[in-house]
């Protein structure tokens, strides 16, 4: 199923990832493997994973049933350590797999989330592995750690790996130091366009250049796009699995490029904001009411790209839309 426009989104240094692009192909063919482990050093940047993947599962839209969020959900199961010694038991272990085993009640499926899944005590450990040698029918378990190898290796056997890292905040932190040059060169002829719109410069020679900066902006903002998607999909892509179709690698570049896409308009967003703020501090309240109507545009023109709008023209508009802002602020 695609993911609805409620759905959960995924931690924003995830988006575009291969990782990522695989489980969302997966879940919309229905094709998601029983158990998954995801394991990385961050258990918060685990949990909002495990979250995205259960709100997908169990709220698909073509139900047309009311929507819960994952933890409210009357489907969705969640085993955590307890107690001083914050270990998961074999009771407390026992009665989770005995409610899986029930059907869903407003679903199609069930989805348990193990948090820690590494404090399993090895009696619950057992008795969860008889679980993974059946699986229930109609049932998805996600086991979350930061030590995958304090699991069982019987347990880590039986279940399809994501590792997930916080590193990669930074739009192109994978790409080539030449790319990452040209965008902070970007972004730093972007700040000075923006100071120039705020000078308030009025000699229509002046406006013809900053007219002409925008398409300047863009073409680097296209090239950075370009050189980073094709970079980054190269090594990517060596690491697909064999099985992967046309089709789903096809899906996989559009993620990469889309991901890297959301991170440099977060980037411009950015910058305007230092921008704005430093008009502040040096005392120009009229700074507040353009930032606010700047971002806002901004928002506006990269919303439309979820509505396949080219990332060229929202930049376009996103700019030219700065040019007016500025203006009528002075």
């Amino acid at each position: 199923m695609p993911p609805s426009a409620e759905s959960l989104p995924w931690p924003p240094a995830l988006l575009g990832t291969p990782t990522v692009a695989v489980i969302e192909r997966a879940i919309q063919r229905q094709r998601l493997a029983h158990s998954l482990l995801l394991h990385g050093e961050n258990l918060s940047t685990l949990a909002t994973v495990a979250h995205a993947i259960a709100d997908r599962l169990l709220n698909d839209p073509r139900d047309g049933t009311q929507y819960f969020s994952p933890k409210q959900h009357p489907d969705f199961l969640a085993l955590r350590p307890a107690g001083k010694s914050r270990q998961i038991g074999a009771e407390v272990t026992r009665e989770s797999i005995g409610r899986i085993q029930i059907s869903p009640q407003i679903s199609r499926r069930k989805v348990l989330v193990i948090y820690e899944a590494d404090r399993m005590n090895l009696s619950a450990a057992n008795i969860f592995l008889k679980t993974l040698e059946e699986p229930t029918a109609s049932t998805t378990i996600l086991l979350l750690t930061t030590r995958p190898y304090s699991l069982l290796p019987t347990i880590r056997s039986r279940c399809l790996h994501f590792r997930f890292t916080d590193a990669g905040h930074e739009a192109l932190a994978d790409a080539e130091e030449s790319i990452r040059e040209l965008w902070k060169s970007t972004l730093a002829d972007y700040a000075t366009w923006l100071g120039q719109l705020a000078a308030g410069q009025t000699d229509k020679r002046m406006v013809a250049d900053q007219v002409l900066a925008v398409y300047g902006l863009i073409t680097r903002f296209n090239a950075v796009l370009s050189a980073a998607t094709d970079q980054i999909w190269k090594q990517q892509k060596a690491k697909l699995p064999d099985e992967l179709d046309d089709d789903e690698q096809a899906a996989i570049e559009t993620g990469i490029a889309n991901g890297i896409r959301s991170k440099l308009f977060a980037e411009i967003e950015h910058a305007t904001r230092n921008h704005a703020q430093q008009r502040l501090l040096e005392g120009d309240e009229s700074a507040r009411r353009i930032l606010v109507a700047a971002i806002g545009q901004l928002e506006h023109d990269s919303g439309l790209l979820r509505l396949n709008l080219n990332e060229s023209a929202a930049l376009e508009n996103f700019l030219l839309s700065s040019l007016r802002i500025w203006a009528r602020a002075k």
